[in-house]
């Protein structure tokens, strides 16, 4: 199976609490915190919906699929534009459980390989579609901090 997302985390050693971020107002913890929600709803632990209704999934999909980056300063309406309180302890204890996230997103799809989970904001995703917007979602928000390989 390609884990291409875990190679991409090798990134995480450039990132460090005094990294400041290029664009928007998360902090690199903050950063990292959001994107272990993310994998959490990939892989099963978190159900939180879609703020998208399902006849406008497919047009989305069209949009996660292409080769279009996602844009700077988006404002997710499941987040708003607050900053969530910080669950962790440090960047580096937050960094640790991303990597346990990211592993686990690989496990849930080798055992459950025809599964479809829903994205809170592309809507219900196979496999591949996750593998897609993880690749995105992550793209961004490393180049928000400078650390994309």
């Amino acid at each position: 199976m390609n884990r291409s997302l875990l190679r991409k985390l090798e990134s995480l050693d450039r990132l460090h609490t005094d990294t400041k971020q290029l664009w928007g107002k998360m902090s690199a913890q903050h950063m990292i915190e959001h994107l272990i929600l993310a994998a959490r709803t990939s892989n099963g632990k978190l159900s939180i919906g879609c703020f998208n209704p399902p006849e406008k999934w497919p047009t989305l999909k069209r949009f996660l699929m292409s080769s279009r980056q996602l844009p700077k300063g988006f404002i997710n309406p499941l987040i708003g534009e607050e900053l969530m309180p910080l669950e962790y302890e440090n960047l580096e204890e937050a960094k640790i459980i991303l990597k346990k996230e990211v592993e686990d997103y690989y496990k849930y799809f080798e055992e459950h390989p025809d599964a479809s989970l829903v994205n809170p904001t592309f809507g219900e995703l196979n496999k591949n579609e996750w593998d897609v917007f993880h690749e995105k979602h992550f793209t961004h928000h490393f180049g928000q901090f400078g650390i994309n390989q």
